[in-house]
């Protein structure tokens, strides 16, 4: 059953919110590998590709239930900030605004009885949560630090360490 035109307005519209996250954190990437921060850079790089297949999951289900997907344009990001605390607080603000996004979302799920779409966003309000909590515990780890250059490199070395695993669901259905 096709999707109802204010359904599938919000979901091409949350396609281009996903893509220019990625967009976002992208930017932040390079900013940290401008820096010589090359496991932050992971951190962010890594983040970006999640954020792209977020965005892919959206636009395959849309196709799914037998509509168009409208690719809009997507907009320059932030490209510097005084410090490393600032980074991770413009992705927290910026994660809690994708979180108000699908809230906003689910509730036009309900007004419009759409128990499918309903169902599909879920997984979105879930992951809004990991999201959140995780970009939260690195700020303040990095508020935490204060300006400990030592804390700062060994964090680095940490999120380094981060692996894209694919998200929710495989690669190939990107």
């Amino acid at each position: 059953m096709k999707l109802n035109d204010k359904m599938l307005k919000a979901l091409n519209e949350q396609i281009n919110f996903e893509w220019y996250s990625a967009y976002i954190y992208q930017s932040m990437g390079a900013y940290f590998k401008g820096m010589n921060l090359n496991g932050f850079s992971n951190w962010m790089d890594v983040q970006a590709k999640e954020e792209m297949t977020h965005g892919f999951k959206i636009y395959n289900y849309v196709f799914d239930r037998g509509n168009q997907v409208e690719l809009l344009a997507i907009d320059k990001p932030q490209a510097s900030w005084k410090t490393i605390a600032d980074v991770f607080s413009v992705a927290l603000e910026h994660e809690r605004k994708v979180s108000s996004r699908f809230f906003d979302i689910l509730e036009l799920c309900r007004e419009l009885k759409d128990y499918s779409t309903e169902n599909f966003v879920q997984w979105y309000i879930n992951e809004q949560v990991e999201e959140e909590s995780t970009v939260q515990e690195i700020l303040e780890r990095i508020e935490f630090a204060g300006d400990s250059k030592e804390f700062i490199l060994m964090l680095d070395n940490e999120l380094g360490q981060r692996v894209f695993t694919g998200g929710a669901f495989a690669a190939s259905e990107m």
